[in-house]
């Protein structure tokens, strides 16, 4: 199960699909809000990832391996712990448990709010350029303008009022907090982040202090979208990975390693 990140759709990770398609069989849905499900305004976080684990059963699966990017991260690891059984490896990228103050995620929804009326106020194309434009995404720019012309008219497929519906049910300060819930996770879980990234590397190792069957890999020289800027090398940690997750042999698997995928 792939899912993608804020301002994406299923097509975002489709260079991972295909990358993954010898060892395994591959689904990436558009989430609410994005893509050809933009008409569909997420019902909230624990119904998001209820119907995620619907989707999966869809198919005649009841276990999968997850990988989610950004928002598609914080999707995923709230199916671990909503649908532990439902989870057979977890790889996160850009991840985080949500916000555990209160006084931040009050100020975090304020803010979302702000910019989900934006996006209603300013169009697709307008805000398109806004969002790219965030030092969050400055590193991409070294794909060349190619890839990032390629980039925005992918994220323009999406409708305003389906990502700001998004934003209000499904963003940072929408999601509850699962820090508590965190050490009861027993699925192996790789923690990804851009070693530039410096936010979201701080995030993933407090994620990996408290997911008690937890790998951390720091990606060099790349930003907070490693599926983009690094695809070679988070292919490569993915895949061993879960060969590690899946190895039937008890014991076997390392707790609380970090690596760097080069």
């Amino acid at each position: 199960m792939l899912l993608h990140g804020f301002t994406g759709n299923g097509r975002s990770l489709s260079p991972i699909a295909a990358a993954l398609a010898d060892q395994f069989e591959t689904l990436a849905p558009d989430l609410p809000g994005h893509g050809r499900a933009g008409a569909i305004a997420p019902e909230g976080f624990a119904a998001t990832v209820d119907q995620l684990v619907a989707t999966l059963e869809s198919t005649g699966r009841h276990q999968g391996c997850w990988l989610g990017y950004s928002m598609g991260a914080r999707l995923a690891l709230g199916c671990a712990v909503r649908h532990p059984g439902s989870v057979a490896a977890l790889v996160l990228i850009g991840g985080r448990a949500g916000i555990a103050d209160a006084a931040e995620r009050a100020a975090r929804r304020q803010s979302d709010e702000a910019l989900a009326g934006r996006i209603e106020a300013l169009g697709m194309e307008a805000f398109v350029e806004e969002w790219l434009s965030q030092p969050l995404f400055a590193t991409l720019a070294r794909r060349g303008p190619a890839f990032l012309e390629a980039e925005r008219r992918a994220r323009l497929a999406n409708d305003p009022r389906g990502l700001a519906a998004s934003l209000r049910a499904l963003g940072p300060a929408a999601q509850p907090p699962l820090f508590d819930e965190l050490p009861g996770v027993r699925s192996p879980v790789l923690l990804v982040a851009g070693a530039l990234d410096t936010r979201f590397v701080e995030a993933a190792r407090e994620l990996a202090q408290r997911l008690p069957r937890s790998e951390l890999c720091i990606v060099p020289d790349c930003g907070h979208a490693v599926h983009l800027e690094q695809p070679q090398a988070l292919v490569q940690a993915v895949r061993e990975f879960l060969h590690r997750a899946c190895d039937p042999v008890p014991n076997h698997y390392p707790s609380s390693v970090e690596e760097t995928a080069s």
